[in-house]
């Protein structure tokens, strides 16, 4: 379960927002919502145990966030509002670096099927600096099909420069994810269906 327990959040001298709490057991996906600015991706990257709440904790499995550190990065998948992907690499060597980094290693094989899942068939080999913005997301968001050894994904704004297709493509593997028994954090300004029983939404 993931619990958040009267988180604050400072940056700049600036209250992003106070007295934060939340409970998201196994099996359920939270939205978090607010204008730009609220602190959405702070929110993550709190979650992610990337940036220390200025109040409050974060806890995973009953144990806080910030103590984790390695733990968590095997048990979880954080794709940020960037792609983070280098550009002189391809998708296929995109995927492998991220996944072994998150100690999941992808066979070229295993790698490729997930590039073509995400629509990225024959454009594995081709520099990331040669593709379109939605290529490009597409290429981070493959991580995911192979993402079930993750119990939490923390996504910000996942579905950003994709078409409906892909955008369709990704709402299953979100809900494929929940009902696997798995905690999913996303924001997004898009209101994109994703067809599970057990969610919830954080307005910030």
């Amino acid at each position: 379960m993931l619990l958040l327990k009267n988180l604050a959040c400072m940056r700049s001298g600036r209250r992003l927002f106070q007295g934060l709490s939340c409970e998201v057991p196994a099996g359920q996906l939270l939205r978090v919502q607010g204008a730009n600015g609220a602190g959405k991706t702070s929110l993550l990257r709190i979650i992610c145990g990337l940036l220390e709440p200025s109040e409050g904790q974060a806890s995973w499995c009953g144990q806080s966030i910030s103590t984790l550190q390695e733990d968590l990065g095997r048990q979880m998948i954080y794709l940020g509002h960037a792609a983070a992907l280098k550009d002189d690499l391809s998708p296929l060597e995109n995927l492998q670096a991220a996944s072994a980094l998150g100690g999941q290693a992808l066979s070229a094989v295993q790698a490729r099927a997930a590039l073509a899942a995400a629509g990225l068939r024959g454009f594995d080999s081709t520099p990331v600096r040669r593709l379109s913005q939605g290529q490009r997301r597409r290429s981070a968001l493959a991580r995911l099909v192979h993402g079930h050894y993750a119990a939490l994904w923390v996504l910000d704004e996942p579905f950003n420069a994709l078409d409906t297709g892909a955008t369709a493509w990704l709402a299953e593997l979100v809900k494929a994810r929940v009902h696997g028994g798995g905690v999913v954090v996303l924001t997004s300004h898009q209101d994109v269906a994703v067809d599970v029983a057990q969610q919830q939404v954080l307005a910030l």
